[in-house]
């Protein structure tokens, strides 16, 4: 009976110990992302705005002194495209965005320009994986900017019944997200799916979808009660009010699918920074997930994969840098451990009463 209870005893410590010692290591674990410095294109601002599934991303950069702007594509490498601005790219590493031209473009080893509305300027906002476009043109004789959906033609989508309609987000369904002007001259969300659907407002009078996934959910921002702050939300059916880092305004910009949004906030301070929101945790500042020492501040995130890697810019080394943020995985061996303890603990306690019932 000793010896048994012998056993019990040193697994139950062995138990104590080992977890403690967990418990310590994950107070010191790492930061939840690792933070890539996309560079710039020779200019002190590049910022990353579109992410697919492989981690390639689409932004622009200024050049030298402020000369001019071009369009990114980084894939390990940071590749200019040419003068223009890039906001969207697709898991077949196709970018859109707005050409030096003026003109929405869609590039895919070659920069395509995809007209307009009949007016002078276009531009691409996001791509999906058939190679839609979906983003905005000035209608003929530059009266009024229109929501488009481009598949081998440009298509007006039209409006919520006022003069102007901007897209800026597209799921691989061909349902799009942007703002609009209502009959009543208010600017609201919509979701596009054949139709244009107001999405409403958080109790103000303005609203606008930025970012959507492939389940239709929609995040954006929208104006509170009296118009006084705008806040990120989340759309599923309902407009939820994400909050903010304390500060009065936030802003989502990008969603997965798994439903985790980013975006930017104020702060209590006054400044802005990234954010990460899940249901599970809230709006989360991204600077508090990273290591401290990195020399990194984020202010804006723009856009978030299935696999949780962000993109956008923030500061670091006195310049305003595009960023990737990879989520660093849970040391294997702290992984192992805390599979296969409780195995470990449970069968070996079993053992122990088995024997002891068959003395």
């Amino acid at each position: 009976m000793t010896k048994y209870r012998f056993v019990y005893r040193t697994v139950l410590l062995l138990t104590l110990v080992t977890c403690t010692a967990i418990a310590g290591q994950a107070a010191a674990m790492p930061p939840a992302y690792h933070v890539t410095d996309l560079g710039t294109l020779g200019g002190p601002f590049a910022a990353g705005y579109g992410i697919n599934a492989k981690g390639q991303v689409a932004g622009y950069s200024f050049t030298p002194e402020y000369a001019s702007v071009h369009a990114f594509l980084y894939d390990g490498t940071l590749h200019d495209l040419g003068e223009g601005t890039a906001f969207g790219i697709n898991d077949s590493g196709q970018v859109t965005g707005r050409s030096g031209s003026g003109h929405a473009f869609r590039y895919d080893g070659t920069m395509n320009d995809l007209g307009t509305l009949g007016g002078t300027t276009s531009e691409g906002r996001g791509i999906n994986d058939s190679g839609q476009v979906a983003g905005y043109s000035r209608t003929t004789g530059d009266a009024a900017f229109h929501a488009f959906l481009h598949d081998s033609t440009m298509h007006d989508l039209g409006t919520l019944g006022g003069i102007h309609s901007i897209a800026l987000g597209i799921n691989n369904s061909g349902q799009v997200t942007g703002d609009s002007n209502t009959t009543g001259g208010e600017i609201h969300a919509f979701l596009y799916d054949g139709t244009m659907n107001d999405l409403g407002t958080l109790g103000g009078g303005q609203s606008g979808g930025v970012g959507i996934n492939n389940s239709g959910q929609v995040t954006g921002y929208s104006s509170t009660t009296g118009d006084a702050a705008f806040h990120a939300f989340l759309y599923d059916g309902t407009l939820h009010d994400l909050g903010t880092l304390g500060g009065t305004n936030s802003y989502g910009n990008g969603i997965n699918a798994n439903g985790h949004v980013v975006g930017d906030s104020q702060l209590t301070t006054g400044g802005r920074h990234a954010f990460l929101y899940t249901s599970g945790s809230g709006m989360v500042d991204l600077n508090t997930l990273i290591d401290p020492l990195s020399g990194w501040e984020l202010s804006v995130a723009n856009a978030i994969n299935d696999a949780g890697q962000i993109t956008g810019w923030g500061q670091v080394g006195g310049e305003d840098h595009a960023f990737l943020l990879t989520p660093v995985p849970e040391p294997a061996s702290f992984a192992l451990l805390a599979v296969t303890l409780p195995i470990f603990v449970g069968r070996t306690i079993h053992r122990s009463r088995k024997h002891r019932r068959n003395i």
